[in-house]
């Protein structure tokens, strides 16, 4: 789950960090009025899920409350990387020395959470690894023993900062690394952190991602989900428990099992056709499953043909006719449907659909389902 900024700072002054908040505008007016409660000069921020936003123009500085009507119309209704702009974060200026970045993200290769820094803070972290990777200065810590103090302050000093600057940073260093673990985040991120005039350390942006199968652990975390930037079909998917991603193609995939999932995308594509989705109906054998994601992968009008591709081990493959059937009964379903049945009752989930009359096409091989759903979807 990717935590907007404004969100992100909350959680994360619950840590103690060194945030300084402002206010959500969701109209130019809003963002006026914001900005005169500030002291008549604030900085207008778009919130997206997305990284790039002063880039794209989407971070201005506004010297009035009219300035800040102004880039707050500016703002609201671009799009940054394909994302609308809903809303924008009127903040108040701070006045730095300094910029660093500091990252805290879950590494798979190593299981274990790492520490990243750098003294070029304020710009892309992926940018700085391009162009200067020796600027970059990681810390792999054992998630037995956690990130001790030392540790915070000997990263801190690797920054050529001076012994005041560099306390506070570490001190910063360890509250993110308590949020992160905290949280059951994959990843706590602050960039730029900055060294005000004054000589202390704040938060002048934070990025949160949560891990959606840790939220059990923390429930209240799920109101920090932003319904203006989810896909509406993805939520409801995971109201249904299925696992649903939307992509750009015209052949919906109905499957269990992420790995087959995945290869059932992939042999799409090798064949020449373009995947409408990522669908797991997961290995529960309750026929609804099946009801619910075909509704859902029809109600993409893009779609063309549906791919049905079944392993049964757990899932069962008479339930998941059961669930077509139904499906047929209570849809409105208008594109040709490639079934490939193969595993636990396979023959009677096959004869189910054989004598249910439905207009399916049966495939006994991924290769073949794959070829006969691009087909139809191309006479489509």
């Amino acid at each position: 789950m990717k935590v907007l900024e404004y969100k992100a700072k909350k959680l994360l002054k619950e840590f103690g960090l060194p945030i300084k908040e402002g206010k959500i505008a969701k109209t130019p007016e809003d963002a006026k009025k914001i900005c005169e409660e500030l002291g008549n000069k604030c900085v207008v921020k778009a919130q997206v899920p997305v990284g790039g936003r002063g880039k794209a123009g989407g971070i201005k500085i506004a010297n009035s409350p009219e300035e800040a009507l102004q880039k707050a119309k500016e703002i609201l209704g671009m799009e940054i990387k394909g994302i609308k702009v809903k809303k924008v974060y009127v903040v108040e200026v701070s006045h730095f020395t300094k910029e660093i970045y500091a990252g805290i993200f879950l590494d798979r290769a190593s299981e274990r959470p790492v520490l990243m820094v750098s003294k070029e803070g304020g710009v892309e972290i992926e940018e700085v690894a391009k162009t200067n990777p020796d600027a970059i200065i990681k810390l792999y810590i054992d998630p037995i023993y956690g990130l001790m103090p030392y540790m915070a302050r000997e990263v801190a000093f690797k920054l050529g900062l001076d012994n005041k600057e560099s306390l506070k940073v570490s001190n910063t260093l360890y509250k993110m690394y308590n949020a992160f673990v905290g949280l059951n985040a994959q990843l706590v991120e602050i960039n730029p952190l900055v060294i005000e005039t004054d000589g202390n350390v704040l938060a002048l942006d934070a990025k949160v991602i949560l891990d959606d199968n840790a939220i059990f652990k923390k429930p209240e975390l799920a109101e920090y989900r932003d319904p203006d930037y989810e896909d509406p079909y993805e939520m409801k998917a995971k109201e249904k428990g299925l696992s649903f991603v939307k992509l750009d193609g015209n052949i919906g995939c109905a499957v269990n099992g992420a790995g087959l999932a995945m290869a059932t995308m992939d042999i799409i594509k090798k064949y020449g056709g373009e995947p409408a989705n990522f669908l797991d109906v997961g290995g529960s054998s309750n026929p609804e499953k099946m009801k619910n994601a075909m509704e859902i992968i029809l109600s993409d009008k893009n779609v063309k043909s549906v791919y049905i591709n079944i392993f049964g081990g757990i899932t069962r493959c008479d339930d998941i006719a059961k669930g077509l059937i139904r499906a047929f009964k209570e849809l409105k379903i208008n594109v040709p449907v490639v079934v490939r049945l193969t595993g636990t009752n396979e023959e009677i989930g096959k004869r189910m659909l054989k004598e249910s009359g439905l207009m399916v096409h049966t495939a006994n091989t991924m290769r073949e389902g794959a070829e006969l759903a691009i087909k139809l979807a191309r006479e489509g």
